[in-house]
């Protein structure tokens, strides 16, 4: 719509709702419901795997106590006193480990993998469905290139500690209880002094976890404006070049890439210093194992066999808590990412959908204005008790300068926006008691800035109406004069229109916009500035397709170039949001007031 979006401040950040909301791990769960089963095997297989990667140290120890012991060792009373015939049986608890620590491996890595394949899949597209309900106004506060970096890098984020960090938590706290019980069982002055490290790395993580988390943010909100820079200088890259911009552009990206950089250097220095201040702990519990462990086992209050578990144990319990520090990274990059996602998820819609589904039949009635009090956030008043009635089936044309509120007009009867006060009316109904499905769908728009998706011609006009045969695409077509260049086209309607159309020209990608609202067949027409930007011999061919669409609906034609409107049963000129002129055009040339002024000027008289 040409005034809408330049009717409001576009604000030069994200601003989600923040609210006092649970922890945003609490809000993950919630959302990830749907996969518990996926969850809950993922998690047995973690605790499985690292069940199975605990037993070598015990099977280690089981060995040299056959050889230091031979028919004295602990597995010499199950009966079996012959030394090699032990062997060969911890040979077999071996391989049976290392295979059933492979086979739980391989579960874990698929089932962590698709469950954070699917929560990815299923945050993304229930944010995207809430994006698109939301109401325009909201669109014109927010850079699309924040929005899109929600949308794929915090979704992203999510994924890669759905991935790898979960699985590592788990099998981070399974070590604790294991290696604990273990050592307790075989020395508990021992099982002290390994674990004296553990809450002083716990405390340093949780520590470290607050001061990383703010800094998380901050990134998280740089990258998200080098984003919407991006991808604004890459819609208007035409215009950068026309005005030899590319040197400040580059400049503007350099700032914003300096300060996302700065933003992660300083979280980067807190995260760096955690593994090195965690190694040092961890060599404290281990030298305090070999060398208490040590002295018990030369008084022979421990064996050689336990002795040697509890050192290769405190490996196996001490060394993985370095990985903390990556993990609680992994962590609180998720948690960032989660609350911006969770966040836009959770952003009210203020245009509430109506209960009542407006028929065909119902949409052809007249419809009116009553009333209407409207103003944009921040700005002055665009109407102060507008009243305006559009009977059944006639062309209303709105002309006036720009600012005037005449694609304002038009917003509030496609509920873009609700007034303040007042109601619009199709019919009997408020059109705030209607569906918005179908309010719209009895609305064909065919506005000035023409969007075009990335694929075929056919396809696009078959976006008015997706059920639509090939016999009624084409028809659209002709209708809107668009066959004659279609034909010429290598592929035909198969052609492939590029980003935005820009493999066609504007009157090109004018005319599939008409095919696509003729395809629609909606009672209700909107023109917004539909022939502005193309050269006269191109509007000629647009008008008479126009006429042809205009035929039985009731149409609202938004014009700059009043040539356009000379047809119309009715033309009302606005001006500071208040209709100062209503009739045809002959009744308002002859009145001589600003649309007598306004076509002099077109007609050069």
């Amino acid at each position: 719509m040409s005034e809408s979006l330049d009717s409001l401040v576009c604000a030069d950040s994200m601003t989600l709702v923040q609210t006092a909301s649970p922890h945003p791990l609490k809000r993950l769960i919630n959302h990830a419901k749907p996969h518990r089963s996926t969850l809950r095997r993922a998690t047995f297989c973690s605790i499985m795997n690292k069940i199975f990667d605990l037993a070598p140290p015990l099977l280690i120890g089981a060995a040299v106590d056959v050889v230091v012991t031979r028919e004295n060792s602990l597995i010499a009373r199950s009966g079996f006193t012959d030394p090699f015939h032990q062997l060969l049986i911890l040979a077999a608890l071996t391989i049976l480990v290392w295979s059933g620590e492979s086979l739980f491996q391989y579960l874990y890595g698929v089932l962590w993998r698709s469950l954070a394949q699917a929560v990815e899949h299923d945050l993304r597209i229930e944010a995207w469905r809430h994006v698109q309900d939301l109401e325009v106004a909201w669109f014109s506060q927010r850079p699309k290139g924040e929005i899109m970096s929600i949308l794929v890098d915090d979704v992203n984020q999510l994924e890669r500690f759905l991935d790898v960090g979960a699985n590592d938590l788990l099998q981070i706290a399974t070590t604790v209880v294991i290696v604990g019980t273990i050592f307790m069982v075989l020395s508990w002055p021992v099982a002290l002094l390994a674990f004296l490290p553990i809450p002083v790395i716990l405390w340093g993580s949780f520590r470290f976890q607050r001061k990383i988390g703010p800094k998380y943010d901050e990134m998280r909100a740089e990258v998200g404006r080098l984003n919407a820079l991006v991808e604004n200088d890459l819609t208007g890259i035409e215009t950068i070049k026309s005005f030899t911009a590319e040197e400040r552009e580059a400049e503007r990206l350099q700032d914003a890439s300096t300060r996302y950089r700065e933003a992660n250097e300083r979280a980067i220095r807190i995260s760096a210093a955690f593994v090195p201040l965690i190694r040092m702990a961890i060599l404290l519990g281990f030298c305090a194992t070999l060398l208490l462990g040590g002295w018990f086992t030369l008084q022979e209050v421990l064996s050689v066999g336990a002795y040697s578990v509890l050192v290769f144990l405190t490996q196996r319990l001490l060394w993985p808590l370095t990985r903390l520090g990556e993990t609680f990274d992994l962590y609180q990059r998720a948690m960032s990412s989660s609350t911006r996602i969770l966040d836009l998820i959770d952003t009210p819609i203020d245009v509430e959908d109506g209960v009542h589904v407006c028929l065909d039949e119902e949409a052809r009635q007249s419809i009116s204005f009553h009333k209407i009090i409207f103003g944009y956030p921040n700005r002055e008043r665009v109407f102060e008790e507008l009243d305006l009635t559009v009977n059944a089936g006639s062309t209303l044309g709105l002309v006036g300068p720009t600012g005037a509120g005449k694609t304002t007009l038009v917003a509030l009867l496609l509920r873009f926006f609700d007034p303040e006060r007042g109601r619009v009316s199709i019919g009997e109904h408020d059109v705030r008691e209607l569906t918005l499905e179908s309010l719209r769908r009895s609305i064909a728009l065919v506005s000035q800035h023409t969007l075009l998706f990335p694929t075929t011609i056919e396809e696009n006009i078959r976006y008015g109406r997706p059920d639509a045969t090939d016999e009624d695409v084409l028809a659209a077509a002709e209708t809107a004069e668009a066959t004659e260049f279609i034909e010429r086209l290598p592929k035909g309607m198969k052609t492939e229109v590029g980003e935005g159309g820009k493999k066609l020209s504007g009157g090109q990608a004018q005319r599939i916009s008409i095919a696509r609202a003729v395809l629609k067949d909606a009672p209700i027409l909107i023109l917004d500035e539909a022939t502005s930007s193309v050269d006269n011999e191109t509007e000629a061919a647009l008008q008479r397709s126009l006429r042809r669409l205009q035929e039985g609906r009731t149409s609202f034609i938004i014009a700059h170039r009043l040539s356009t409107l000379r047809d119309a049963d009715r033309i009302v000129v606005i001006d500071g949001g208040k209709i100062i002129e209503d009739g045809t055009h002959s009744e308002l040339v002859t009145l001589k007031g600003l649309y007598a002024d306004l076509w002099s000027v077109q007609t050069g008289s």
